[in-house]
């Protein structure tokens, strides 16, 4: 599935390791938002990484699932700064 993963971090340091865990999942798309193709595995996984960085007291982190239906629907006005993939053949 697509998600859009977006944060709010007041902390440098907790800020820094929220997206360098997030480019190992997806792409950064705006300065606190990423796209990212998960299966159910690697949203867990995502979600227990970013989990052990926050401080649940002042950081925000939201993922919002997106379905064929609504990626679609996508609109970009402007520079586009869309996860894209690659076409990957495996022989």
């Amino acid at each position: 599935m697509f998600y859009l993963i977006a944060y709010d971090i007041p902390d440098n340091r907790r800020r820094l390791k929220v997206a360098k865990t997030l480019l190992d999942f997806g792409g950064r798309v705006q300065y606190s938002v990423f796209e990212a193709r998960l299966d159910g595995k690697l949203l867990e996984e995502l979600v227990g990484r970013i989990g052990e960085i926050l401080d649940k007291d002042e950081d925000s982190v939201k993922i919002y699932p997106l379905c064929a239906t609504c990626e679609s629907g996508i609109r970009i006005l402007g520079q586009e700064r869309r996860l894209r993939e690659e076409d990957v053949y495996i022989l």
